[in-house]
């Protein structure tokens, strides 16, 4: 069974709908405004509705997945789906599978940089965190912790600290890649000047 095989499996049936939906609209040229956001994800994941896989899950743009823990079921998912690389913010201790090998057994990039919690959002893992990016500019890329928000954190730090954007723009930046409750946190990180 090919990779792409084993991950038409683990889909949920009701994507067939999308799927040929996505081929009628790409014949006839003409997208049905309600399905708009879903079709564009499905024709840019190979066919494959990573949203209805993922919870929680983020599109913040074409190029970017965010999501929760990983399992060896989604890492095929996200391989088929053209990822390239998966950024991983969980420390070793809260995960349950060997994560680093079933990403690059998938033919995908692994990074990991831990992050615990509050006490790790320092300039200095922000700057780690840039330094992955940039790496990997380009690339499609799923960035993951437990649950999105350590994600949104990263992303909303590095924008107002590194990027230079104003509080509201940054923490908006945050809010699209997962940022819940560590919203405060980032806000009052935030208003300190680097």
């Amino acid at each position: 069974m090919t990779l792409h095989e084993n991950t038409k499996s683990i889909v949920p049936s009701d994507n067939s709908a999308v799927i040929e939906q996505t081929a009628a609209n790409d014949t006839n040229g003409h997208k049905d405004t309600n399905d708009h956001k879903d079709t564009d994800v499905t024709v840019s994941d190979n066919g494959i509705n990573l949203a209805t896989i993922f919870e929680p899950y983020f599109r913040p743009d074409e190029n970017t997945i965010v999501c929760g823990a990983l399992d060896d079921e989604k890492v095929v998912a996200l391989a088929a789906a053209g990822v390239e690389l998966v950024l991983n913010l969980q420390p070793d201790d809260e995960l349950s599978f060997d994560e680093r090998a079933a990403v690059e057994r998938a033919g995908m990039h692994y990074e990991q940089l831990p992050i615990s919690g509050t006490q790790d959002l320092k300039q200095l893992k922000i700057l780690a965190f840039d330094n992955i990016l940039r790496q990997y500019h380009g690339k499609k890329t799923a960035m993951h912790c437990g649950s999105g928000n350590r994600v949104g954190a990263a992303m909303a730090l590095r924008a107002g600290w590194l990027r230079g954007r104003k509080m509201d723009t940054a923490m908006e930046r945050g809010r699209s890649h997962g940022l819940t409750k560590l919203a405060e946190e980032v806000r009052n990180r935030l208003l300190v000047p680097r």
